[in-house]
């Protein structure tokens, strides 16, 4: 199913090629006039759950807050999440709260941070972002704004093995991430035939017939971010036409 998104770059909503993110800035593909609470009120309208809202580096606090607010409890929240804030940003109004570079930490998995975020806040309110690049042939997570290679692959182990720890998965195919260029097929169908969790695939969908082949191939688990290619971010296809593929298929 189609799942909206809401990434926040300096305080502003945008689409960026995820690659590209630095402390420099990030080669940019589209600047929203108008306020992420906006964004968020539009998915509420439609019904649509399951979304995230990204903080991409500092400045983007009051926007999330306010994406949060417009419509509580329907959205996800990522980007800077930790032991600390989590259960504030749950308050704020998050569905879940999404984490990578916290409980990854120096390449590796932390045991110790994501046992003690669970014990806080429930592996039913927190999503593990595994969002990867390909190197040697393979997937590996990749962390602080998606530029750091960890020692840890994307695999049917991996999988498995942190799939009771969280509700969700959230995996950008980061290579392919803001470039409107056509999903990575084998990405999806490694994440199809090893999780047991609902997980978001975001990076690359161009075309509603994306959502077809991910709706197939994902086996009913994995669903679809499409965020640059909406007209409401800058693209050609129809954001309702989004809408009405979840109506028509049942679900968001």
């Amino acid at each position: 199913m189609f799942r909206p998104c809401i990434d926040l770059h300096d305080g502003r909503v945008k689409q960026i090629v995820g690659g590209t993110l630095s402390e420099a800035g990030a080669d940019t593909n589209f600047v929203s006039e108008r306020p992420a609470a906006w964004y968020a009120e539009l998915y509420q309208r439609d019904a649509l759950r399951g979304g995230h809202v990204i903080q991409l580096g500092p400045g983007n606090e009051t926007a999330a807050r306010e994406a949060l607010a417009a419509y509580p409890g329907g959205l996800q929240i990522g980007g800077g999440i930790n032991l600390d804030n989590a259960a504030g940003w749950l308050d704020a109004g998050a569905s879940h709260v999404i984490v990578t570079s916290w409980v990854f930490r120096e390449g590796r998995l932390d045991e110790e941070r994501l046992s003690a975020l669970i014990k806080a806040i429930g592996a039913e309110r927190l999503v593990l972002d595994l969002s990867c690049r390909l190197r040697g042939g393979r997937y590996w997570v990749v962390t602080d704004r998606w530029q750091t290679f960890t020692e840890m692959p994307v695999d049917e182990t991996i999988l498995r093995q942190l799939a009771p720890r969280c509700a969700e998965f959230l995996v950008h195919a980061v290579d392919v991430e803001g470039k409107q260029a056509g999903i990575d097929h084998n990405l999806i169908q490694l994440l199809a035939a090893h999780v047991e969790i609902p997980v978001t695939y975001a990076g690359g969908a161009n075309q509603l017939a994306d959502l077809d082949t991910v709706r197939y191939a994902g086996q009913g688990r994995v669903h679809l971010t499409i965020g640059s290619a909406l007209d409401i971010f800058g693209g050609a296809l129809k954001y309702e036409d989004c809408v009405k593929y979840n109506r028509r298929h049942g679900g968001n």
